[in-house]
């Protein structure tokens, strides 16, 4: 049964994942990337797998050392716990990388790789879309600043009031 729920914990991010690298520009695909609601799912398979070594997992979690890790990880449902937890925290990554990389309107041809790189290695996918996001961000502002006019010096707008006068209308 942990093998089973080892595997599963991916395939129920699957269908998340290929929807944001295949079909990013079909509508459904935003809502549902949108949602934190698509770990549930693998956060379920993680209760699963993680309850039966609960006192392992708290001990592990509560003072971290990597020999406590290490225990952990040698029980199946330690390593498929932890799995199940990396992936719905990956799901997390990619789904927030994939709806900044729409507000950026950074290409869709850029980021299918970049999220395929993430469900493999989030850590360096991650690291790689913040650099890029930074890089986008430092050429837009450069781009603002090059493109804007230069800013004029206010003027006093015709519905500002007007100093009050001893009655005579000036002209």
């Amino acid at each position: 049964m942990t093998g089973f729920l080892f595997a599963l914990s991916f395939w129920l991010a699957a269908p998340v994942w290929l929807l944001m690298i295949f079909a990013p520009a079909w509508g459904p695909t935003a809502r549902i990337a949108g949602s934190p609601v698509t770990v549930v799912p693998v956060l379920l398979v993680h209760l699963a797998l993680a309850v039966p070594v609960f006192p392992a997992l708290w001990t592990a979690v509560r003072s971290p050392d990597l020999g406590t890790f290490r225990e952990l990880t040698a029980l199946a449902n330690g390593a498929g716990a932890i799995w199940s937890q990396v992936i719905a925290w990956d799901l997390l990554i990619g789904q927030w990388m994939y709806q900044e990389a729409r507000r950026l309107r950074i290409p869709a041809l850029l980021m299918g790789p970049l999220l395929a790189f993430t469900i493999l290695l989030s850590p360096f996918g991650l690291l790689a879309f913040l650099g890029l996001r930074a890089a986008g961000m430092r050429r837009a502002t450069r781009l603002d600043l090059a493109v804007a006019p230069p800013a004029e010096p206010r003027r006093p707008s015709a519905a500002a009031p007007r100093p009050a006068t001893d009655g005579c209308s000036a002209v």
